[in-house]
């Protein structure tokens, strides 16, 4: 449900950090759920006005169901989703938003890949037909919404308790993971923690209403190289790795505490409470702080400097919180020293990255909006996928102003788009498509 120009996080000053990267992706890849940089900026351009008719290359409608965002590598572009088996009804969800906890009907999985340039299908594979335990939300799940990885080499495709699956690009399944735990989501919500890649190590997080851990895969060889325990009920958001004082670490943001580990082996690090429930936004780092958000109950938004060891909760290493306009579910984007979040409600913020000070706060879109798509961003320009047809572009910097309104009649964005090469690629619970100016 949930990419990320430059490294110039604050202009003028040198970054204390880096993020840890597979391998340097090129001006044109879209690697991971966002982007190259990890803070949902694109590095290069992408278009600003488009319509049904207008700047649309090419639009494919895409089987099944799933919600997971495009990543794309050169000239291929990687889709997973899930379909049902015989017609099967698309799942059993029972009465309001909260998915079943019986048995849902036979799905199978897939593993897209796509022609960026002509949406031709290249190839697909199904590395399982399984019968979920569970259900997803009404509207906002599915049994594919773990945004798949890769490194340039091969593309890594979780899909939760269902396993991961290693290809390489031409659609040859190199090994396989079945992690032999079936989660157990709060009210049956759904999986869809993206796959995270930092060097050698893929990064599984398991937060869910039972034994919840966190695991680093052996990317060559799928092994579990370590696993941690983790005192979390269930979370969404992805880990985030970075590099401060040349140690590699791996941030967890979730309702108990905020963890960084130590990538080589798991240990702790440091740790914070803070946060609400149902932690979902992607933590952000710019600057040797990183940034780490909740939207549920008791939300809040910790600026947390790097460098410190042990509890870290009340203690002067929190550098600013804010509870107003924080996000249940879209992530930010930080660029340049500011901080851009987005309500579900459509609620957009600006703040000041060093601060907390809001440069705006909540401003309300045009007309009322929800998402669960997670902002991008490229060149000044901060694109806003919504539940309600219309794609919003913001200018960036610290004045709200709308450049402009694109709308797909009838569309329904959940997932997160790509930008690649002044392209910009939409998912919709229905289609896909390629966008060009």
């Amino acid at each position: 449900m949930g990419g990320m120009l430059s490294r110039r996080l604050f202009l003028g000053m040198t970054p204390l950090f880096s993020a840890a990267l597979a391998g340097a992706p090129r001006e044109d890849d879209w690697p991971r759920w966002r982007g190259p940089d990890d803070n949902g900026m694109a590095r290069g351009d992408a278009p600003l006005r488009w319509s049904d008719t207008q700047n649309v290359a090419w639009k494919i409608a895409t089987p099944g169901l799933g919600h997971s965002s495009p990543i794309v590598w050169g000239d291929r572009l990687f889709l997973t989703t899930a379909e049902p088996v015989g017609g099967a009804a698309e799942t059993g969800v029972r009465q309001g938003n909260f998915g079943s906890r019986e048995t849902q009907p036979e799905h199978r999985l897939l593993v897209l890949c796509y022609d960026r340039n002509t949406g031709k299908e290249l190839w697909r594979h199904s590395p399982r037909t399984v019968s979920p335990h569970e259900g997803y939300h009404r509207r906002y799940g599915s049994h594919a919404s773990n945004t798949p990885v890769t490194d340039g080499k091969h593309l890594y495709a979780w899909f939760g308790s269902r396993g991961l699956f290693c290809y390489t690009l031409d659609g040859k399944l190199v090994w396989q993971y079945d992690p032999k735990v079936r989660l157990r989501m709060r009210n049956a919500f759904g999986e869809g923690t993206p796959t995270v890649l930092a060097g050698d190590l893929l990064l599984l997080n398991y937060d869910h209403e039972g034994d919840s851990f966190l695991l680093a895969l052996d990317k060559t060889t799928g092994k579990v190289r370590w696993r941690v325990s983790r005192d979390e009920p269930s979370s969404w958001a992805p880990p985030l790795v970075v590099t401060h004082a040349g140690q590699q670490q791996v941030i967890t943001s979730a309702t108990n505490k905020v963890r960084a580990y130590n990538l080589a082996d798991g240990s702790l690090i440091w740790e914070c409470g803070g946060l609400g429930t149902n932690a979902i936004p992607a933590p952000v780092v710019a600057d040797g702080t990183v940034y780490v958000m909740t939207g549920h109950r008791d939300p809040n938004l910790l600026a947390i400097k790097l460098g410190g060891k042990g509890d870290l909760t009340g203690s002067g290493a929190v550098l600013w919180t804010t509870q107003r306009g924080t996000s249940y579910t879209p992530s930010p984007v930080l660029f340049e020293g500011k901080l851009y979040m987005l309500t579900d409600s459509g609620m957009l913020s600006c703040l000041d990255a060093r601060t907390g000070e809001p440069h705006y706060r909540q401003q309300r879109l045009p007309k009322p909006y929800n998402f669960k798509a997670s902002p991008v961003a490229a060149n000044g320009k901060l694109y806003l996928a919504s539940e309600n047809e219309d794609v919003i572009v913001v200018r960036m910097g610290p004045r709200y102003e709308v450049l402009a309104t694109n709308t797909m009649a009838d569309q329904t964005f959940i997932a997160t788009p790509a930008i690649v090469d002044g392209t910009i690629y939409l998912r919709s619970t229905q289609n896909l498509y390629c966008v060009r100016g």
